[in-house]
């Protein structure tokens, strides 16, 4: 039995892996690292990303900091359960494995890039007319990669059975952030 990487082997492998989603994105690039670890190392890289993140919550003092972790972490849960899921019931035949390692790929990584373009953003008032344009393109980007994630990790090929997973996963992950947020309130 081979045992576990460490958390700074975790982190430096998917690291790699995901400058190498986010700069080759295809089917194929995601199919060379679905099976390349499990929910387990997909938690530890979007709770590092989820840290990352919250640093810009601090101001609202440690609960904030402590709230935005927890929704970012239980937000990625839900939805890559939904996907596998819903990816399911229309054929598909990956596992919850292969889809939370697949999705925490190009999620962390993206999420940050988005944080720090909206600081860059917010300092000017011209930025801060840009960022429902940006917040359009992170969206863009995010259901692209998705579309491929859950083709890869699901290996649906049918396009309305990918968007059905997508859409439902999605729409079920905002429905729990609603319950989340008034909980975490």
């Amino acid at each position: 039995m081979n045992p576990s990487p460490s958390i700074t082997e975790t982190i430096s492998t998917m690291f790699s892996q995901s400058l190498q989603v986010l700069t080759k994105p295809s089917v194929a690039t995601f199919e060379q690292y679905e099976a390349k670890g499990s929910l387990r190392e997909a938690l530890i890289y979007v709770l590092l990303f989820a840290v990352i993140g919250a640093l810009g919550s601090l101001g609202g003092g440690v609960t904030a900091f402590l709230n935005s972790i927890i929704g970012t972490v239980a937000g990625f849960l839900v939805f890559v359960y939904l996907v596998h899921t819903i990816g399911k019931s229309q054929g598909g035949t990956g596992s919850l494995d292969h889809v939370a390692y697949t999705f925490a790929l190009f999620w962390g990584p993206l999420s940050v890039l988005l944080g720090i373009a909206t600081l860059i953003l917010i300092i000017t008032l011209i930025g801060i007319l840009l960022l429902p344009l940006l917040f359009l393109a992170f969206l863009a980007v995010n259901i692209y990669f998705g579309y491929l994630a859950v083709q890869s990790s699901m290996n649906l090929t049918e396009s309305g059975k990918i968007w059905i997973t997508l859409i439902g996963a999605a729409a079920g992950s905002f429905l729990v952030s609603i319950v989340i947020g008034a909980i975490l309130g």
